[in-house]
Protein backbone atom coordinates (compact mmCIF):
# COMPACT_ATOMS: atom_id res chain seq x y z
CA UNK A 1 0.00 0.00 0.00
CA UNK A 2 3.15 2.50 1.29
CA UNK A 3 4.81 2.19 -2.37
CA UNK A 4 1.20 2.84 -4.05
CA UNK A 5 1.08 5.67 -2.05
CA UNK A 6 4.87 7.15 -2.92
CA UNK A 7 4.04 6.21 -6.72
CA UNK A 8 1.12 8.37 -6.10
CA UNK A 9 2.90 11.38 -4.78
CA UNK A 10 5.67 11.46 -7.27
CA UNK A 11 3.36 11.11 -10.14
CA UNK A 12 1.38 14.21 -8.50
CA UNK A 13 4.00 16.52 -7.86
CA UNK A 14 5.88 15.62 -11.54
CA UNK A 15 3.12 17.29 -13.57
CA UNK A 16 2.19 20.01 -11.32
CA UNK A 17 6.56 20.53 -11.27
CA UNK A 18 6.23 20.33 -15.75
CA UNK A 19 3.23 22.62 -15.69
CA UNK A 20 4.69 25.63 -13.68
CA UNK A 21 8.21 24.83 -15.55
CA UNK A 22 6.66 25.07 -18.94
CA UNK A 23 5.65 28.60 -17.91
CA UNK A 24 8.90 29.67 -16.85
CA UNK A 25 11.13 30.35 -19.49
CA UNK A 26 14.08 30.79 -16.88
CA UNK A 27 13.45 26.84 -15.99
CA UNK A 28 15.97 24.51 -17.19
CA UNK A 29 16.10 20.50 -17.03
CA UNK A 30 18.80 18.10 -16.63
CA UNK A 31 18.30 14.17 -15.27
CA UNK A 32 19.22 10.90 -15.80
CA UNK A 33 17.21 7.94 -17.77
CA UNK A 34 18.12 4.53 -17.38
CA UNK A 35 16.44 1.08 -18.54
CA UNK A 36 17.56 -2.38 -17.26
CA UNK A 37 16.74 -5.81 -18.10
CA UNK A 38 17.91 -8.36 -15.35
CA UNK A 39 17.87 -12.47 -15.26
CA UNK A 40 18.58 -14.59 -12.45
CA UNK A 41 17.48 -17.90 -11.09
CA UNK A 42 14.99 -17.90 -7.76
CA UNK A 43 15.51 -20.13 -4.85
CA UNK A 44 12.81 -22.03 -6.71
CA UNK A 45 15.16 -23.03 -9.84
CA UNK A 46 12.88 -20.08 -11.73
CA UNK A 47 13.88 -17.62 -13.85
CA UNK A 48 13.17 -14.67 -13.29
CA UNK A 49 13.16 -11.55 -15.69
CA UNK A 50 12.78 -7.65 -14.08
CA UNK A 51 12.47 -5.17 -16.23
CA UNK A 52 13.14 -1.63 -14.39
CA UNK A 53 12.92 1.83 -15.65
CA UNK A 54 14.59 4.62 -13.60
CA UNK A 55 14.32 8.38 -14.10
CA UNK A 56 16.39 11.02 -12.31
CA UNK A 57 14.92 14.77 -13.00
CA UNK A 58 16.29 18.18 -12.00
CA UNK A 59 14.31 21.34 -13.18
CA UNK A 60 15.87 24.87 -11.78
CA UNK A 61 14.44 28.05 -11.64
CA UNK A 62 10.76 27.55 -11.15
CA UNK A 63 8.74 30.78 -11.14
CA UNK A 64 11.55 32.53 -11.86
CA UNK A 65 12.06 32.68 -8.35
CA UNK A 66 15.20 29.90 -7.77
CA UNK A 67 12.42 27.07 -7.18
CA UNK A 68 13.88 23.76 -7.56
CA UNK A 69 11.84 20.34 -8.31
CA UNK A 70 14.01 16.61 -7.47
CA UNK A 71 12.94 13.16 -8.95
CA UNK A 72 14.20 9.93 -8.44
CA UNK A 73 12.15 6.80 -8.79
CA UNK A 74 11.47 3.57 -10.48
CA UNK A 75 8.85 1.78 -12.41
CA UNK A 76 9.21 -2.32 -12.39
CA UNK A 77 8.18 -5.24 -13.34
CA UNK A 78 8.91 -9.24 -13.57
CA UNK A 79 8.14 -9.90 -17.19
CA UNK A 80 8.38 -13.79 -15.94
CA UNK A 81 6.28 -13.26 -12.67
CA UNK A 82 8.12 -15.42 -10.68
CA UNK A 83 9.79 -12.93 -8.20
CA UNK A 84 7.48 -11.07 -5.95
CA UNK A 85 9.64 -8.81 -4.47
CA UNK A 86 10.38 -6.72 -7.64
CA UNK A 87 8.45 -3.57 -6.73
CA UNK A 88 8.32 0.59 -8.20
CA UNK A 89 9.78 2.99 -5.64
CA UNK A 90 9.96 6.24 -5.66
CA UNK A 91 13.00 7.41 -3.70
CA UNK A 92 12.46 11.07 -3.63
CA UNK A 93 10.30 13.46 -5.08
CA UNK A 94 10.70 17.25 -3.49
CA UNK A 95 10.00 20.68 -4.01
CA UNK A 96 12.90 22.92 -2.73
CA UNK A 97 14.00 27.27 -2.19
CA UNK A 98 16.80 28.62 -1.29
CA UNK A 99 16.01 31.69 0.82
CA UNK A 100 12.36 31.10 1.15
CA UNK A 101 12.89 33.59 3.70
CA UNK A 102 15.85 35.30 4.84
CA UNK A 103 18.56 32.63 5.47
CA UNK A 104 15.49 30.15 5.51
CA UNK A 105 15.77 27.17 3.38
CA UNK A 106 12.38 24.50 2.51
CA UNK A 107 12.40 21.13 1.40
CA UNK A 108 8.70 19.97 0.29
CA UNK A 109 7.89 16.04 -0.66
CA UNK A 110 9.31 12.52 -0.53
CA UNK A 111 13.11 13.22 1.02
CA UNK A 112 15.96 11.54 2.63
CA UNK A 113 17.09 12.87 6.30
CA UNK A 114 20.42 11.53 7.69
CA UNK A 115 21.58 13.22 10.87
CA UNK A 116 23.78 11.06 13.88
CA UNK A 117 20.25 10.43 15.63
CA UNK A 118 19.00 8.92 12.75
CA UNK A 119 18.01 8.55 9.09
CA UNK A 120 14.96 8.12 7.77
CA UNK A 121 12.84 8.72 3.98
CA UNK A 122 10.07 11.27 5.08
CA UNK A 123 6.78 12.09 2.92
CA UNK A 124 6.88 15.96 4.28
CA UNK A 125 8.70 19.43 5.44
CA UNK A 126 12.28 20.14 6.17
CA UNK A 127 13.28 23.24 7.23
CA UNK A 128 17.16 24.87 7.07
CA UNK A 129 17.88 28.03 8.67
CA UNK A 130 21.45 29.68 8.70
CA UNK A 131 21.72 31.25 11.95
CA UNK A 132 25.43 32.58 10.82
CA UNK A 133 27.88 31.86 8.32
CA UNK A 134 28.95 28.80 10.37
CA UNK A 135 25.66 28.02 12.42
CA UNK A 136 22.82 26.07 10.79
CA UNK A 137 19.31 24.63 12.34
CA UNK A 138 17.05 21.92 10.57
CA UNK A 139 13.64 21.12 11.37
CA UNK A 140 12.19 18.06 9.82
CA UNK A 141 8.68 16.12 10.09
CA UNK A 142 6.48 13.75 8.18
CA UNK A 143 6.05 10.29 7.60
CA UNK A 144 8.38 7.23 7.98
CA UNK A 145 8.00 5.61 4.35
CA UNK A 146 9.53 2.70 5.58
CA UNK A 147 7.22 1.72 8.34
CA UNK A 148 4.01 3.62 8.32
CA UNK A 149 0.58 2.54 6.46
CA UNK A 150 -1.12 5.69 5.94
CA UNK A 151 -0.63 9.55 5.84
CA UNK A 152 -1.71 9.67 9.79
CA UNK A 153 -0.61 12.15 11.82
CA UNK A 154 -0.17 9.45 14.23
CA UNK A 155 3.05 8.28 12.28
CA UNK A 156 5.20 10.58 11.60
CA UNK A 157 9.16 11.23 11.94
CA UNK A 158 10.35 14.60 13.39
CA UNK A 159 13.59 16.04 14.49
CA UNK A 160 16.16 18.96 14.69
CA UNK A 161 19.82 19.01 14.10
CA UNK A 162 22.22 21.77 14.64
CA UNK A 163 25.36 22.05 12.99
CA UNK A 164 28.18 24.63 13.49
CA UNK A 165 31.92 25.54 12.56
CA UNK A 166 34.87 26.41 14.49
CA UNK A 167 38.93 27.88 14.14
CA UNK A 168 38.57 28.38 10.56
CA UNK A 169 36.72 25.76 9.74
CA UNK A 170 38.77 23.28 11.30
CA UNK A 171 36.43 22.08 13.65
CA UNK A 172 32.81 20.64 13.02
CA UNK A 173 30.13 19.72 15.39
CA UNK A 174 27.09 18.91 15.57
CA UNK A 175 23.46 17.76 17.57
CA UNK A 176 20.72 16.20 17.07
CA UNK A 177 17.28 14.90 17.81
CA UNK A 178 14.79 12.10 16.43
CA UNK A 179 11.44 10.78 17.63
CA UNK A 180 9.08 8.17 15.66
CA UNK A 181 5.88 7.75 16.58
CA UNK A 182 3.65 4.70 15.90
CA UNK A 183 -0.46 5.19 16.42
CA UNK A 184 0.45 8.32 18.75
CA UNK A 185 2.56 6.21 20.71
CA UNK A 186 6.30 7.17 21.43
CA UNK A 187 8.46 4.18 19.59
CA UNK A 188 12.03 5.85 19.39
CA UNK A 189 13.40 8.62 20.52
CA UNK A 190 17.52 8.98 20.07
CA UNK A 191 20.09 11.73 20.62
CA UNK A 192 23.12 12.31 18.45
CA UNK A 193 26.53 14.32 18.53
CA UNK A 194 29.14 14.29 16.02
CA UNK A 195 32.54 15.88 15.59
CA UNK A 196 35.33 16.55 13.22
CA UNK A 197 38.54 18.42 13.40
CA UNK A 198 41.03 18.27 11.18
CA UNK A 199 44.53 19.64 12.07
CA UNK A 200 46.69 21.54 9.39
CA UNK A 201 45.80 18.70 7.25
CA UNK A 202 47.53 16.06 8.31
CA UNK A 203 45.44 14.91 11.57
CA UNK A 204 41.85 14.06 11.38
CA UNK A 205 39.74 13.52 14.20
CA UNK A 206 36.20 12.39 14.13
CA UNK A 207 33.30 10.80 16.37
CA UNK A 208 29.58 10.13 15.96
CA UNK A 209 27.53 8.98 18.94
CA UNK A 210 24.13 8.26 19.45
CA UNK A 211 21.97 7.62 22.56
CA UNK A 212 18.42 5.83 22.64
CA UNK A 213 16.80 8.14 25.33
CA UNK A 214 13.94 5.88 25.57
CA UNK A 215 16.21 2.64 26.79
CA UNK A 216 18.84 5.29 28.56
CA UNK A 217 21.47 3.61 26.81
CA UNK A 218 24.53 4.35 24.59
CA UNK A 219 23.14 2.89 20.78
CA UNK A 220 26.13 3.55 18.52
CA UNK A 221 29.36 4.94 18.59
CA UNK A 222 32.33 5.53 16.50
CA UNK A 223 35.70 7.49 17.38
CA UNK A 224 38.38 7.45 14.26
CA UNK A 225 41.56 8.71 13.86
CA UNK A 226 43.66 9.63 10.03
CA UNK A 227 47.17 10.58 10.16
CA UNK A 228 48.70 11.46 7.33
CA UNK A 229 53.20 10.95 7.53
CA UNK A 230 55.42 13.24 5.59
CA UNK A 231 56.33 10.15 3.37
CA UNK A 232 53.59 8.66 1.55
CA UNK A 233 51.75 6.81 4.08
CA UNK A 234 48.75 7.02 6.48
CA UNK A 235 47.69 5.16 9.53
CA UNK A 236 43.50 5.73 10.29
CA UNK A 237 42.38 3.60 13.19
CA UNK A 238 38.58 3.51 14.55
CA UNK A 239 36.70 2.06 17.61
CA UNK A 240 32.80 1.27 16.63
CA UNK A 241 29.81 -0.20 19.57
CA UNK A 242 26.79 -1.04 18.26
CA UNK A 243 23.63 -1.60 20.27
CA UNK A 244 20.55 -2.64 17.75
CA UNK A 245 17.38 -0.10 18.69
CA UNK A 246 14.02 -1.68 18.25
CA UNK A 247 10.79 0.42 18.30
CA UNK A 248 8.86 0.29 21.63
CA UNK A 249 6.04 -0.73 20.11
CA UNK A 250 7.62 -3.61 18.82
CA UNK A 251 7.26 -7.52 20.36
CA UNK A 252 11.81 -7.21 20.00
CA UNK A 253 11.75 -4.64 21.90
CA UNK A 254 11.90 -7.06 25.38
CA UNK A 255 14.48 -9.18 23.80
CA UNK A 256 18.07 -8.75 25.28
CA UNK A 257 20.76 -7.83 22.54
CA UNK A 258 23.97 -8.55 22.56
CA UNK A 259 26.23 -5.32 21.80
CA UNK A 260 29.44 -5.34 19.07
CA UNK A 261 32.26 -3.85 19.14
CA UNK A 262 35.55 -3.75 17.03
CA UNK A 263 38.83 -1.99 16.82
CA UNK A 264 40.39 -1.30 13.39
CA UNK A 265 43.88 0.09 12.11
CA UNK A 266 44.97 0.12 8.29
CA UNK A 267 47.95 1.61 7.16
CA UNK A 268 47.99 2.95 3.35
CA UNK A 269 51.16 2.96 1.52
CA UNK A 270 50.67 5.33 -1.74
CA UNK A 271 53.96 3.76 -3.53
CA UNK A 272 53.40 6.03 -6.93
CA UNK A 273 50.33 7.98 -8.38
CA UNK A 274 48.54 5.30 -9.54
CA UNK A 275 49.07 2.42 -7.10
CA UNK A 276 48.96 2.34 -3.42
CA UNK A 277 48.73 -0.56 -0.83
CA UNK A 278 47.27 -1.20 2.26
CA UNK A 279 47.17 -3.67 5.12
CA UNK A 280 44.17 -3.67 7.70
CA UNK A 281 43.96 -5.44 11.30
CA UNK A 282 40.32 -5.25 12.77
CA UNK A 283 39.50 -7.08 16.27
CA UNK A 284 36.23 -8.16 16.61
CA UNK A 285 34.49 -8.33 20.52
CA UNK A 286 31.42 -10.62 21.50
CA UNK A 287 29.37 -10.87 24.71
CA UNK A 288 28.84 -14.76 24.27
CA UNK A 289 31.01 -16.31 21.72
CA UNK A 290 35.21 -15.69 21.30
CA UNK A 291 36.76 -12.50 19.83
CA UNK A 292 38.30 -13.22 16.46
CA UNK A 293 40.50 -10.80 14.44
CA UNK A 294 40.19 -10.25 10.64
CA UNK A 295 43.37 -9.41 8.49
CA UNK A 296 43.35 -8.03 5.43
CA UNK A 297 46.06 -7.27 2.41
CA UNK A 298 45.82 -5.44 -0.65
CA UNK A 299 46.62 -3.40 -4.06
CA UNK A 300 45.00 -0.93 -6.01
CA UNK A 301 45.99 0.13 -8.91
CA UNK A 302 44.05 3.59 -9.92
CA UNK A 303 43.26 4.32 -13.60
CA UNK A 304 45.50 7.16 -14.35
CA UNK A 305 45.85 4.68 -17.58
CA UNK A 306 43.48 3.16 -19.65
CA UNK A 307 43.61 -0.06 -16.41
CA UNK A 308 42.17 -0.18 -13.60
CA UNK A 309 42.26 -2.97 -10.56
CA UNK A 310 42.42 -4.39 -7.27
CA UNK A 311 43.62 -7.62 -5.50
CA UNK A 312 42.82 -8.34 -1.79
CA UNK A 313 42.95 -10.82 0.34
CA UNK A 314 41.30 -11.76 3.86
CA UNK A 315 41.65 -14.03 6.49
CA UNK A 316 39.58 -14.05 9.76
CA UNK A 317 41.02 -16.50 12.49
CA UNK A 318 37.76 -16.96 15.06
CA UNK A 319 39.22 -19.50 18.22
CA UNK A 320 35.13 -20.56 18.21
CA UNK A 321 36.34 -22.80 14.89
CA UNK A 322 34.72 -19.68 12.23
CA UNK A 323 37.86 -19.22 10.23
CA UNK A 324 37.32 -17.58 6.85
CA UNK A 325 40.24 -17.01 4.30
CA UNK A 326 39.77 -15.48 0.81
CA UNK A 327 40.62 -13.39 -1.76
CA UNK A 328 38.67 -10.64 -4.16
CA UNK A 329 40.54 -9.23 -7.63
CA UNK A 330 39.43 -7.26 -10.47
CA UNK A 331 40.88 -5.54 -13.50
CA UNK A 332 39.10 -2.75 -16.10
CA UNK A 333 40.73 -1.49 -18.55
CA UNK A 334 40.12 0.61 -21.42
CA UNK A 335 40.38 -0.61 -24.43
CA UNK A 336 39.17 2.08 -26.64
CA UNK A 337 38.02 5.76 -26.41
CA UNK A 338 34.44 4.35 -26.40
CA UNK A 339 34.78 0.61 -24.73
CA UNK A 340 36.22 -0.45 -21.57
CA UNK A 341 35.45 -4.24 -20.18
CA UNK A 342 36.43 -5.84 -16.86
CA UNK A 343 36.59 -9.38 -15.04
CA UNK A 344 36.67 -10.12 -11.46
CA UNK A 345 36.23 -13.05 -8.74
CA UNK A 346 35.35 -13.35 -5.21
CA UNK A 347 36.50 -16.61 -3.41
CA UNK A 348 35.80 -17.53 -0.02
CA UNK A 349 36.39 -20.54 2.25
CA UNK A 350 34.52 -20.75 5.54
CA UNK A 351 35.75 -23.34 8.25
CA UNK A 352 33.83 -24.07 11.04
CA UNK A 353 34.26 -26.68 13.76
CA UNK A 354 31.01 -28.73 14.77
CA UNK A 355 30.61 -30.74 17.67
CA UNK A 356 26.81 -32.33 17.77
CA UNK A 357 25.80 -32.73 21.14
CA UNK A 358 28.49 -31.20 23.11
CA UNK A 359 30.30 -34.40 22.31
CA UNK A 360 34.26 -33.88 22.05
CA UNK A 361 34.14 -34.70 18.42
CA UNK A 362 36.56 -32.14 15.95
CA UNK A 363 34.20 -32.76 13.08
CA UNK A 364 35.09 -29.45 10.44
CA UNK A 365 32.54 -28.16 8.04
CA UNK A 366 34.18 -26.42 4.89
CA UNK A 367 32.04 -24.24 2.46
CA UNK A 368 33.56 -22.81 -0.34
CA UNK A 369 31.55 -19.80 -2.06
CA UNK A 370 32.23 -18.09 -5.53
CA UNK A 371 31.52 -14.84 -7.57
CA UNK A 372 32.74 -14.33 -11.09
CA UNK A 373 31.65 -11.72 -13.05
CA UNK A 374 32.55 -9.51 -16.83
CA UNK A 375 31.25 -6.61 -17.49
CA UNK A 376 31.77 -3.67 -19.67
CA UNK A 377 30.32 -0.27 -20.89
CA UNK A 378 30.25 1.23 -24.73
CA UNK A 379 29.36 4.79 -24.86
CA UNK A 380 26.77 5.19 -27.81
CA UNK A 381 27.23 8.90 -27.56
CA UNK A 382 28.53 11.41 -25.01
CA UNK A 383 25.02 11.18 -23.36
CA UNK A 384 24.24 7.72 -24.05
CA UNK A 385 26.01 4.61 -22.86
CA UNK A 386 25.06 0.64 -22.76
CA UNK A 387 26.47 -1.24 -19.45
CA UNK A 388 26.49 -5.71 -19.29
CA UNK A 389 26.76 -7.76 -16.91
CA UNK A 390 27.30 -11.09 -16.33
CA UNK A 391 27.96 -12.95 -12.84
CA UNK A 392 28.63 -16.73 -12.08
CA UNK A 393 27.87 -17.43 -8.22
CA UNK A 394 28.10 -21.01 -6.68
CA UNK A 395 28.59 -22.40 -3.58
CA UNK A 396 29.50 -25.74 -2.02
CA UNK A 397 26.05 -25.56 -0.03
CA UNK A 398 23.12 -23.62 -2.34
CA UNK A 399 24.95 -24.51 -5.82
CA UNK A 400 25.09 -22.29 -8.49
CA UNK A 401 22.85 -19.56 -10.48
CA UNK A 402 23.60 -17.26 -13.05
CA UNK A 403 22.70 -13.65 -12.97
CA UNK A 404 22.99 -10.96 -15.67
CA UNK A 405 21.85 -7.11 -16.24
CA UNK A 406 21.81 -5.11 -19.59
CA UNK A 407 21.21 -1.44 -18.76
CA UNK A 408 20.87 1.35 -21.23
CA UNK A 409 21.50 4.96 -20.18
CA UNK A 410 20.36 8.70 -21.36
CA UNK A 411 22.12 11.41 -19.40
CA UNK A 412 19.82 14.52 -20.39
Amino acid sequence: MRIWQGVFLGFLLVPMVFGAALQANAATFSGRSSTALEWYDTADEETATPAYQYLQLNVRDLFKDGYSFKFYGRAAEDLSDEDDSVESRLYYAYLEKKEFLKNLDFRLGRQFISTTAGASIIDGLSLKYSINDTQKLRLFAGGDVKYYDGYNLKDVVDGIEFSSRFMDDSLEFGASYLQKWDDGLLAQELLGFDLDYDFQGKLWLYNELQWDVISERLSYALVGGKYRFAKPLTLRTEYLYSLPVFSSTSIYSVFAVDEYEELMAELTWRYSRSIQFFARITHEFYTDFSDADVYELGIEKLRTDGLYGYLTGIYRDDEDGQNLHGVKAYANYQFTEKFRAGAGATIDVLERDIAYYDSDDDDQSETTSTRLWVDGKYDLTKKVNLKAKYEYIESDLWDYYNRGTIRLNFTF
